[in-house]
């Protein structure tokens, strides 16, 4: 901790009202820039990379392929579906170029990856194709309050398949239904995250949405909990009915939208002529879904639903560090570093407090910054029963083991 340049901070800046985004700034996980567009810093990097490194996998699993696409996007692109319009898309951020040139600022990908790929479709034979990209996405919100949950630039994972027939686009719609539930269930949110009928907006006319119950968010999901059914509640009336549920059954709650899915169909293709011939010769319009996952909500969510008076709890998978050791004193220093050798030797993400500081502010700090484990290795310790504390932070238990358990305990984890 020496060697991190970011500080623990007392009070969050004046004016921000998330708690999400308070939390953040004051582990030293986050900078505020503006409203709502923050700075990740190491520690809040970390826990992003890890939220990605999780989604990687999954997408990887249903044969998608990463790459990487340009947030500058032509004006003459977006007119070919009608969506340049401000009247229909109203998050616009739109420059222009020396030249003159309209440009807009990506605010999600399906036009300018339509374009691509009809650069590289011919056949029923190059299909199914499945692409993917992390990417910041700048949207012109009107109201950014929610801290990192509603950022006016905020990190996605948006991903595109294309295919042949209707069957094959179902068929791999539903996989990668199943494929974000265990996305959310590796986050620690799966439990009370839902698929949940939806609005498709300015994509489509209805959608897929994940909701996490969240006192935060700003949905409100009608929720049948035996079958397993959510409805958004802005499409209650058209769902139900689709769904052979009965209103009453339903039960309000209030959640966090962490992604959702759409399946256009032919829609976008027949807008822009993305084609492919077929095994007759013919030429056929190509079916067409879109995937997201909000890489920084899923984080501004985790924050909101699992820390508390005394900040952050991080769930494993996704903390910047699984240990937080404490040194206390001369001998207690010189031990503690030999065991933070001993697990980053090992691969083992550890953080040590090495600071000059009193043992409250350590353990203060400890608690604020929110690792999965802390371990308190101190001079008392060495100099008495040998047995260290290990205290889990979502419970605040503590028990005590040698050093030899503690190594083993954490190369276990």
């Amino acid at each position: 901790m020496t060697q991190l340049f970011t500080k623990t901070l007392k009070q969050a800046p004046a004016g921000e009202v998330a708690r999400n985004a308070q939390l953040l700034i004051r582990a030293g996980y986050v900078h505020k820039t503006m409203a709502g567009v923050y700075s990740f810093l190491p520690l809040g990097l970390r826990v992003l990379e890890n939220i990605k490194q999780i989604v990687r996998e999954e997408m990887d699993k249903v044969n998608s392929q990463e790459l990487v696409m340009s947030t500058l996007q032509r004006k003459e692109l977006w007119q070919e579906t009608g969506r340049w319009s401000d009247e229909l898309v109203d998050v616009w951020f739109k420059s222009k170029l020396q030249d003159g040139t309209d440009i807009g600022f990506g605010w999600t990908h399906e036009e300018p990856i339509v374009d691509l790929l009809r650069n590289y479709l011919k056949s029923y034979k190059d299909l199914p194709i499945s692409v993917y990209q992390f990417q910041n996405k700048l949207r012109n919100e009107l109201r950014a309050k929610s801290g990192i949950m509603r950022g006016r630039e905020f990190m996605m994972k948006d991903m595109y398949s294309i295919h042949d027939s209707k069957e094959s686009l179902d068929s791999y719609y539903n996989s990668v239904i199943e494929a974000y539930k265990r996305c959310y269930g590796r986050f620690g949110i799966g439990d009370e995250t839902y698929v949940t009928f939806a609005s498709g907006g300015a994509f489509t006319k209805f959608s897929h949405e994940f909701q996490t119950i969240c006192d935060a968010g700003e949905d409100y999901i009608y929720l049948h909990r035996g079958k397993n059914i959510a409805v958004n509640e802005e499409v209650l009336d058209e769902a139900i009915e689709e769904l052979g549920v009965d209103r009453s059954e339903l039960e309000k709650v209030k959640t966090a939208e962490v992604g959702n899915i759409f399946n256009f169909g032919t829609q976008k293709s027949e807008e822009m002529k993305l084609v492919f011939t077929d095994a007759e010769g013919k030429e056929q319009y190509a079916y067409m879904g879109s995937y997201g996952i909000g890489i920084t909500r899923v984080m501004g969510v985790i924050v909101e639903k699992f820390a508390d008076d005394k900040g952050l709890v991080w769930p494993e998978n996704v903390a910047p560090f699984k240990v937080h050791i404490v040194a206390i004193g001369e001998k207690g220093q010189e031990l503690a570093g030999k065991f933070y050798d001993e697990l980053t030797n090992n691969g083992v993400d550890a953080l040590l407090d090495d600071r000059d500081e009193r043992p409250g502010v350590k353990f203060a700090d400890a608690e604020l910054m929110g690792l999965p484990w802390r371990i308190t290795i101190g001079d008392r310790a060495i100099d008495g029963d040998g047995l260290f504390e290990l205290t889990e932070r979502a419970t605040g238990e503590t028990r005590k083991m040698d050093y030899q358990q503690l190594v083993d305990f954490c190369l276990s984890r």
